[in-house]
């Protein structure tokens, strides 16, 4: 058994229960381009990537794979790949530039398109709010470390559930909610690139607590049997060995990297031992009575982004750091194995723990792979092929995991992979290729990869080959 593969070859296919959802996922950013069109405003993206040494190359989402104008082209490539769902996210600052106030009739009207013509191809279309696109005018005003931005999320979700909840059926507050506060205000390494441990976890509080109020306008404003749901970028923790200290280390950061928003979300309650590991940072008084109660109202499913695992040692981690009230603890070891172009180690394993994992901790709680996928070192062959044997391993490894997951309880009941094209992959820029799509950036020529086919076929079948 390897990193690569976590399950031995049989001669017995691999099928996936009636009704799983097959599916590719998008964010606006990285993909729509049109960044100054029809009244969108600068996000702290658009900010960002323009700030010298924080973006490879300075490369900027300003034109991107072009989705805004080509809407209708992607649209027939994930008809070609015959996925039964899309998750997109909304660029809040395309339909409400300033974060507060009426919506922008041409933004609503470019994801009306976008909705009805995935529903005319038989394509379910799944919404995610936010994907870390907030725009500049709010965090000017303070960001996500203040409350007054929560707000503003669940006013913007009532806006969206109103235009779009007769096209949309199942809705996801927010995507990723650790990179956004801990990598955005935490290490700076994403927008808006403050480095501050208070505000990295005052970021984290207030994502909750927008979730809990978007949740609560979703519910408000949409139809019997739309589903809400949040996605969370769970961290696959391993201790570097069974001490008393590298377990330590491993339980500190499953505080910070995933207990943050599981704890609240599902159970109403902050980790005690975050709050005590934080201590020295802050005393959390900037959660108020109520917060919690609202950040758990009750979702439909919860959905998984997974890469790669992580690995721990007692020690210490550079500064600035992510791992607000852990970084003085703990040491981050390469996990073994084949590595993607992102040097993140192949390990399907990982995800398998993290479902079996969920499967026990939270009982009930359909769950859903939102994102899962791998950048490699693409191009087009002269023949116009891009053959790209690793990521068909990687997909076809992770994909097992999931089986195996669903064999052993695990309610899982979608795969969506990251991504449909290539895009901007954030401070990285265009230098790294997630898609199964080839974009050729010069042109805008898309074409299949021979992943892309792959997948294809296992949509078709409904699983994976023996």
């Amino acid at each position: 058994m390897t990193a690569l593969d976590p399950r031995p070859r049989t001669t017995t296919p691999l099928r996936f229960p009636a009704g799983f959802r097959w599916g590719t996922a998008t964010a606006a950013y990285q993909i729509e381009g049109a960044a100054a069109e029809h009244g969108r405003t600068p996000s702290i993206w658009d900010t960002f990537s323009r700030v010298p040494g924080k973006v490879r190359n300075g490369d900027t989402g300003d034109i991107a794979a072009d989705h805004y104008h080509r809407v209708s082209e992607d649209i027939a490539l994930m008809r070609r790949l015959g996925v039964t769902d899309y998750r997109f996210s909304v660029s809040w600052p395309r339909v409400q530039p300033t974060g507060r106030g009426p919506a922008v009739r041409q933004g609503l009207d470019f994801y009306r398109r976008l909705t009805d013509e995935l529903r005319e191809a038989g394509i379910r279309p799944v919404a995610t709010l936010y994907h870390w696109d907030l725009p500049q005018e709010l965090e000017d005003a303070g960001g996500w470390p203040e409350r007054e931005t929560a707000r503003r999320f669940g006013e913007y979700a009532a806006l969206m559930a109103e235009a779009l909840g007769d096209r949309v059926a199942t809705w996801t507050t927010l995507n990723e909610p650790w990179c956004a506060a801990f990598l955005g205000y935490g290490s700076g390494v994403h927008a808006p690139g403050r480095t501050s441990a208070l505000a990295s976890l005052r970021a984290a509080h207030h994502f909750n607590l927008a979730h809990g109020l978007a949740t609560r306008a979703l519910r408000a404003a949409l139809p019997a049997g739309s589903e809400v749901s949040l996605t969370l970028n769970l961290h696959a923790v391993r201790p570097h060995t069974q001490a008393p200290e590298d377990l330590d280390a491993a339980r500190r950061i499953d505080a910070v990297g995933n207990r943050v928003f599981l704890d609240p979300v599902f159970h109403g309650t902050l980790p005690e031992d975050l709050v005590r590991d934080t201590a020295p940072v802050t005393d959390w008084s900037f959660v108020r009575d109520g917060d919690l109660r609202t950040a758990s109202a009750p979702i439909d499913s919860l959905g998984i982004n997974y890469y790669s695992p992580t690995v721990v040692a007692a020690g210490s981690s550079p500064a600035p750091s992510p791992w607000a009230g852990a970084e003085r603890h703990v040491r981050f070891l390469p996990a073994p194995g084949p590595r993607t172009a992102m040097d993140w180690p192949v390990d399907a394993n990982g995800l398998h723990e993290l479902l079996v994992r969920l499967r026990d901790d939270l009982p009930g709680v359909p769950l859903v792979i939102t994102e899962n996928g791998a950048a490699y070192d693409d191009y087009a062959d002269p023949e116009g092929q891009v053959k790209d044997p690793e990521r068909v391993a990687y997909l076809r490894a992770h994909l097992a995991a999931v089986h195996r997951a669903i064999e052993d309880g695990a309610d899982v009941r979608g795969y969506f992979l990251w991504s449909l094209l290539d895009n901007f992959e954030w401070a990285y820029g265009y230098s790294k290729r997630f898609g199964i799509v080839h974009v050729d950036f010069a042109t805008q020529r898309r074409t299949f990869k021979d992943s892309a086919h792959w997948y294809a076929g296992v949509i078709a079948r409904g699983g994976l080959e023996a």
